[in-house]
């Protein structure tokens, strides 16, 4: 997986929470195309997987709320942060919604790639896939490449949005917070 993402390619893989359309998030074509390939609305950002919270620093020049961030990541929350880089990713919204997978496999792959573009597998509109036959069936030959993580029987991540260092929203999905 690592060779084909290093080399440009547009891949399915069944992430740490369900398949996923992936790619190198710094590349705009590669971002570009992974919108057109979904029929994605271009206003609506998508989530960028990390390899850890030092991303967010390293790469984003974000300064991250580590407390909160540990009681999530690595996890099945994405977290939306301010951030103007990279506008190809956060589409004109200055906030760009981050995870740490909870996949040792994926984590290992991220540390090398770089963070990567990721979407659910399907048709915009239409039901994530749960398996890879079901991703092959939407994209066919406008995916490079597919991996089967065999039946996915699990959400799409939860969504949460930090919109002061005092006040998370909940956009999607259920959490538990400790007291900050």
């Amino acid at each position: 997986m690592k060779e084909f993402l290093l080399n440009r390619k547009i891949g399915v893989v069944l992430t740490d929470t369900i398949y996923g359309i992936v790619g190198l998030a710094l590349d705009k074509e590669i971002v570009e195309r992974i919108y057109k390939i979904k029929g994605r609305d271009l206003k609506k950002p998508m989530v960028v997987l990390i390899s850890s919270i030092s991303d967010l620093s390293n790469v984003f020049g974000i300064k991250p709320q580590v407390p909160i961030l540990k009681e999530f990541w690595p996890g099945n929350v994405s977290v939306i942060l301010p951030c103007e880089k990279f506008p190809h990713i956060h589409r004109g919204l200055n906030t760009i919604a981050f995870r740490v997978p909870d996949k040792k496999e994926l984590i290992e792959i991220l540390k090398e790639t770089g963070p990567l573009i990721a979407t659910s597998a399907n048709k915009e509109g239409e039901k994530p896939a749960s398996t890879i036959e079901e991703a092959k069936e939407y994209f066919k030959e406008e995916i490079d490449f597919y991996i089967d993580g065999g039946v996915s029987k699990k959400e799409p991540s939860i969504l949460v949005n930090f919109k002061n260092e005092n006040e998370i929203e909940i956009l999607r999905g259920k959490v538990c917070l400790k007291e900050y």
